[in-house]
This record gives C-alpha cells, sequence and structure tokens, in this order.
C-alpha cells in the first residue's frame, strides 16, 4: 500500500460576507497566492465539506479563471465556496498524484475526472 501524506496548505483564504473591497464571489485576497508557482488548490464549502480539487503550473490565474469562466466544473456552484486551500507543489507529477488522490480519498463533491469512487 502507498502512504500519501496531503501537503500542508501554505495559504487559505476565506470569501467574505460584507466585502468592502472588490471581491470575486466574495473573495478579495486572490494576492495571497502566486501567480508563478504550480500547485494543487482545494475549494471547501462553510461546512468544511470538499467540493472541488484541482492542480495548476500557476496557481492564481487557474484558481480565478474557475470563478470567471463559463467552462468550469463548478461553474454552477460558485456560491458554494467559502474557504480555498492552495498548496504549492512544484512537481508536475506530485501535483497529478496529489490531485488523484484527494479527490477520492476525501470525495470530492463535484470532480467529474479523475473518481474512481463512483
Amino acid at each position: 500500500m502507498i502512504d500519501i501524506t496531503v501537503p500542508t496548505p501554505d495559504v487559505t483564504i476565506y470569501k467574505q460576507a460584507d466585502p468592502k473591497e472588490s471581491n470575486i464571489y466574495g473573495f478579495t485576497e486572490f494576492h495571497l497566492i502566486s501567480r508563478e508557482v504550480g500547485g494543487i488548490f482545494m475549494f471547501y464549502d462553510d461546512k468544511g465539506d470538499l467540493l472541488y480539487v484541482g492542480k495548476a503550473r500557476k496557481l492564481r490565474p487557474r484558481i480565478k479563471k474557475h470563478f470567471e469562466d463559463t467552462v468550469s466544473d463548478i461553474k454552477n456552484h460558485r456560491d458554494e465556496v467559502a474557504k480555498i486551500e492552495v498548496c504549492i507543489v512544484e512537481d508536475p507529477v506530485h501535483r497529478e498524484i496529489y490531485e488523484t488522490y484527494i479527490i477520492n480519498e476525501f470525495k470530492a463533491k463535484y470532480n467529474v475526472d479523475k473518481v474512481l469512487y463512483r
């Protein structure tokens, strides 16, 4: 059996109930997420349930794209996202392994690819 330890999040941002600043779906702190590094990201609801897991070569643009484009897997569920956790993982093979593992181990609600538990 393979023992995989999920990395500790490097950045966690929370949705603000009544943001005073410019925001995307209540999130104002995207600047805390690096533009230039790769990693994995996890979207959670307000109960702490995992909604979606993704990976990216450049984290901030990819995460923001989930809230702005029309083809995202979470496009109909963006309002449910209350917390975003980001883990820096530079190696693309490691990102792939972590993403697949987290999707299946924690049963991410809105991931449709890489699901082995259904």
